[in-house]
């Protein structure tokens, strides 16, 4: 294994245990197993890559005009999404996903900064 596949499967090992840590501690949020993190680690990361994107482009305006403001709506929206597709995966509400996105996006900041070196 390269040290690019690496890095990728070390992002998703944090962002599973981000997801179990903030699930344990948010209320709202609940997650079955780490088995089920790692899913929606993975599914995070799909969405991310293929789906955010176009939302990002199609919802510009509404980024401009909020000052970028409206990429954490954008970013609730994929946590909702990844609810519908993992199962044992699920957020009470919009606002808690939106919580729950802003603190998995720091947290991840912080760990990858810590554990990744490129």
């Amino acid at each position: 294994i390269t040290f690019t596949y690496m890095k990728i499967i070390l992002r998703l090992v944090i962002t599973a245990v981000l997801v179990l840590l903030i699930a344990n501690f948010m209320s709202g949020v609940h997650v079955a197993s780490f088995v089920t993190s790692l899913i929606v680690a993975f599914v995070l990361g799909i969405i991310n890559i293929f789906i955010k994107p176009i939302m990002i482009l199609f919802t510009l305006p509404f980024t401009i005009f909020t000052l970028g403001l409206f990429l954490l709506v954008i970013n609730a929206i994929v946590i909702i999404m990844c609810t519908k597709i993992v199962g044992g995966f699920t957020v009470d509400s919009f606002w808690t996903a939106l919580v729950f996105s802003v603190v998995l996006s720091i947290l991840q900041s912080i760990s990858y900064k810590i554990f990744i070196k490129e």
